[in-house]
């Protein structure tokens, strides 16, 4: 197998199969194109993504129209002076414009810096001028783009803010310039070791730190899709998370895009057990990922209310899973929960695996990309039973 650019392109294995896919190229192929673009081209009205909000308007997007919509949004930004090597901020909650903002600024080999609608003007004019942002793409919803305007009175080094579905001064209505932008796109070359994307820590300790990831990164999150999460081609995969927050990136695009399988996202304003039972019985999700506390819900609810008979995997992650939870998840159920756990550091660092007989409680097994212990004080490996810290060996 090698790597080329953004993703895994081709197979050297006798078969010339990867996730199913099969690859023959000629030797003269430009090998510049993202995950997106070689679905449109074998699979181009298989689904990519569906997508619904509370006020029940709904949205099904192809991989064929997901890679001309990025290649319209690219061609915004790149007409806007975004390039190779510029930082852009997007906050984009779960509006659908993120799944192809996130390949548009990919092809441009820019640097994506997702952040959650959450944070207030002081918090943008730290991440700018913390990782030198250049652009902004704001949501329609709340304050985000009144804070992002604010946050670039203070930053004279923001050149743009586009705003999504919202015409308002000061930004580059961004829907707007959608409209008549070119589906042709020449790409930018890049490598698998380039920046790609940046997230800041929640700062639990001290201020938020940067943490980049280059575009291995996204190949990474096949071990999360495939073999924790156990999406399927063709199946519908719905994680949990908002996209300012790394787990976006483990569960709603790379992994499950690259897998062949499409995601579910739910544009919601708050959380509602019956809310989201609903959506995975309406839409027949195949596999789920929420934090163990959404799932405590879920059972005080009553899961076996809904019909959830399309749901053949569930995994959990984000905070210790109580093994009631675990119990009561499958008793109403009858599908066990399989933990993980990864850092915005790092990709899936522990989990229960697909095969696996998962143990309550437990957050699973080493990923075999990280070399990983349990030591005690003085750093000595500890026997099984024992307490110890979890640490990451560097490769040397």
């Amino acid at each position: 197998m090698k790597l080329y650019n953004n993703y895994i392109v081709e197979s050297f294995d006798n078969d010339g199969v990867i996730n199913g896919i099969q690859f023959n190229y000629p030797d003269n192929y430009n090998f510049g194109y993202d995950v997106v673009d070689e679905m449109a081209r074998l699979a181009p009205n298989q689904k990519a993504m569906v997508w619904c909000n509370v006020d029940k308007e709904e949205r099904t997007f192809t991989f064929s129209e997901i890679s001309k919509l990025s290649n319209k949004a690219a061609n915004i930004f790149k007409s806007h002076g975004i390039g190779k090597g510029d930082k852009v901020i997007v906050i984009l909650k779960r509006n659908y414009e993120y799944w192809y903002v996130a390949p548009a600024l990919e092809k441009l080999g820019a640097v994506m810096i997702p952040a959650t609608n959450l944070l207030n003007v002081e918090d943008l004019v730290y991440r700018i001028k913390a990782a030198n942002i250049k652009a902004m793409v704001g949501t329609p919803d709340g304050n985000t783009l009144n804070d992002m305007l604010a946050a670039a009175d203070e930053c004279p080094q923001i050149e743009k803010i586009f705003a999504v579905r919202k015409t308002m001064d000061g930004t580059v209505d961004f829907t707007a310039e959608m409209e008549s932008a070119s589906e042709e796109l020449e790409r930018i070359d890049t490598k698998v070791t380039d920046e790609m994307i940046l997230y800041f820590t929640s700062g639990t300790t001290g201020y938020p730190k940067a943490v980049i990831h280059d575009h291995t990164y996204s190949l990474s999150h096949i071990i999360t899709a495939k073999y924790w999460q156990n999406v399927k081609d063709g199946g519908l995969h719905f994680t949990l998370a908002e996209t300012g927050w790394g787990k976006a990136s483990w569960g709603k695009i790379y992994g499950q895009w690259l897998c062949g399988c499409a995601v579910m996202v739910y544009d919601m304003h708050r959380f509602t057990p019956r809310s989201l039972l609903r959506i995975i019985e309406k839409y027949k999700v195949t596999s789920f990922c929420a934090p163990p506390t959404v799932y405590r819900y879920f059972v005080k609810y009553g899961m076996d209310k809904v019909d959830l008979g399309s749901l053949e995997h569930m995994t959990t992650a984000g905070e210790a899973l109580n093994p009631e939870v675990y119990d009561k998840v499958l008793e109403q159920t009858g599908l066990k929960l399989m933990e993980g756990f990864g850092q915005t550091e790092t990709t899936l660092m522990l989990a229960n695996f697909v095969g696996m007989e998962p143990k309550p409680g437990s957050m699973g097994v080493p990923s075999p990309l990280y070399n990983i212990k349990v030591v005690n004080s003085d750093g000595e490996p500890v026997p099984p039973g024992e307490v110890g810290e979890i640490v990451v060996i560097p490769d040397a």
